[in-house]
């Protein structure tokens, strides 16, 4: 299973946050956006929406940013990931209205499928936050800044 991309900013931007919990200053949009590459439109949405699930505390204007709206350890990564990410079907039969398979009845994939899922969404509820960033002490890592890939000449 494979991440969207939108799941994968959204833990980007959190565990930036968790990492910059020690710092007067909150973080910034274009601060992530410029640490990770990442487009700050497309980071502003997705700060919203982190924001609107009650994870990022956003303040605006001269001196704003944004700021873990609870503890690093009480944000557990499973629940993230179910509000971020829009698909868990793994393939045609979880579809509940669309999904159909010529042998249901006799075939055991979905089962297996869910159960590995499952799996691995509990794995991700045994990780909060906290265990995937520095402490606050240490602080953020200095991050090298990435090389925009060079068009090949045809």
């Amino acid at each position: 299973m494979k991440l969207t991309s939108w799941t994968d900013y959204s833990l980007r931007v959190l565990m930036y946050c968790a990492a910059s919990q020690g710092r007067e200053q909150p973080v910034t949009i274009t601060e992530i956006a410029d640490a990770h590459d990442i487009s700050r439109s497309h980071l502003t949405k997705i700060v919203v929406a982190l924001s609107d699930q009650g994870l990022l505390e956003t303040t605006r204007g001269r001196g704003g940013g944004l700021r873990l709206l609870k503890p690093a350890k009480d944000i557990v990564l499973g629940e993230v990931v179910r509000k971020t990410e829009t698909d868990f079907t793994m393939v045609e039969c979880f579809a509940p209205t669309t999904g159909s398979c010529r042998l249901s009845g006799h075939c055991r994939l979905m089962t297996v499928l869910q159960e590995a899922l499952q799996s691995y969404l509990k794995v991700l509820d045994g990780v909060t936050l906290a265990d995937l960033v520095p402490s606050a002490a240490a602080g953020l890592p200095t991050l090298p800044k990435r090389r925009k890939s060079a068009k090949m000449a045809v």
